[in-house]
């Protein structure tokens, strides 16, 4: 099951965190509200924080 799910989980965590870095960039390029910009920073540094953990999961997993 688990050999299943994990090529899926590293493309879906960077997804997640370029989806979430260009939803920030329009939101600033277009003049909307800071505090919405803002707010969707923290959200991509929190998805980075993920992505990394699942990435190295997934090395270490590998690697065993």
């Amino acid at each position: 099951m688990i050999d299943a799910v994990v090529p899926y989980l590293v493309p879906v965590a960077v997804a997640a965190v370029a989806v979430v870095l260009l939803l920030g960039l329009l939101n600033m390029m277009r003049g909307g509200s800071a505090n919405t910009s803002q707010n969707l920073m923290r959200l991509r540094v929190l998805l980075q924080f993920i992505a990394i953990i699942i990435i190295m999961g997934v090395v270490w997993w590998r690697s065993s």
